[in-house]
């Protein structure tokens, strides 16, 4: 079957009502998908997918609608969660702002080990590290330029220094050791869906590499928890400047249940609104976020993972 022909059969159009299709690809949840004619080509599991909107309609290549509509979460009510933190002016502005922001499924090994990059990267370092990865160890796949997710197994099967050749730096180790014990079957990235939030939680901090901000980030991305709250340097100033500037200062597990009790019960889409808010310059806050000052001994590899945050006046 011609490539042409693949494409005609697999693709089709469905109704978008409230979603932004740029806006959730590149609000920092997901890695891989890149803008191509017109469009973003990218890979759901080990399907080629190419996604073009034309206002509340979304034209699909590669993948059946049931899937998609799956993936990209077309089942949250998203009145429902802008209501829920209506009584909080700043949650509220932005879950207005950021209207169509969809909260995706991601395949749980992909994100989890998409994660694992995280720690202390930008967004943008973060992408270079998952392609370098996909292009070194993914299978290749119909219809789009990107390739799937490497396999644990594949993974699992290279060297810490191996995987250091794709800009990894320190994250090789905790994400070789991952990939080996989901390989070996001592992890079940599957038997999370089964467990509450908070035992699922404390399953996937006892894996190389994942702390609790970067669970909270699986678990929202991935298991459709939607309550999670994950809490690093900026969500955490974020949530400070909600607080009296003479307040005490709170742990990030303190913040975490902070967030959670200010932002409702849909806090993990509040916070997500808020950091892109944040990412693209427009949060409003009620007192200035000030960016810690950068130490002259800190190497590029070693900056904060979340760029600069603007308060506007």
């Amino acid at each position: 079957m011609s490539r042409d022909e693949l494409l005609k059969q697999t693709g089709g159009s469905i109704t978008c009502p409230e979603f932004d299709l740029r806006m959730t690809l590149e609000s920092g949840q997901t890695f891989h998908w890149m803008e191509f004619q017109g469009g973003y080509a990218g890979c759901i599991g080990e399907r080629g997918v190419f996604l073009r909107q034309e206002g509340e309609i979304l034209h699909y290549q590669g993948i059946d609608p049931k899937s998609l509509e799956h993936y990209l979460a077309f089942d949250h009510d998203l009145e429902k969660v802008r209501n829920s933190c209506i009584s909080h002016p700043a949650s509220f502005e932005a879950s207005l702002a950021c209207r169509g922001l969809r909260i995706m499924r991601q395949p749980h090994w992909e994100c989890l080990a998409s994660f694992i990059l995280s720690p202390m990267k930008q967004v943008a370092h973060i992408r270079q590290m998952s392609m370098a990865l996909r292009h070194a160890y993914g299978k290749k796949l119909e219809n789009t330029p990107v390739p799937a997710f490497p396999e644990p197994s594949i993974l699992a099967s290279a060297t810490e220094a191996e995987l250091r050749r794709c800009a990894l730096g320190f994250r090789a180790k905790g994400l070789l050791a991952t990939a080996r014990l989901v390989a070996e079957g001592k992890f079940n990235p599957e038997a999370l869906v089964g467990m509450s939030t908070r035992e699922a939680r404390e399953a996937l901090c006892t894996l190389p590499g994942i702390g609790r901000k970067v669970a909270n980030c699986i678990l929202l991305f991935s298991y459709g928890r939607l309550e999670a709250v994950p809490v690093d340097v900026w969500i955490g100033r974020i949530l400070n400047s909600f607080r009296s500037s003479r307040a005490k200062k709170l742990t990030p597990i303190e913040l975490e249940h902070y967030g959670e009790k200010v932002m409702g019960p849909y806090a993990g889409y509040i916070q997500q609104y808020l950091f892109h808010q944040a990412r693209t310059g427009r949060l409003k806050v009620s007192h200035p976020i000030q960016r810690p000052q950068k130490r002259a001994t800190t190497k590029p590899s070693q900056q904060t993972s979340s760029p600069q945050l603007t308060s506007v006046p």
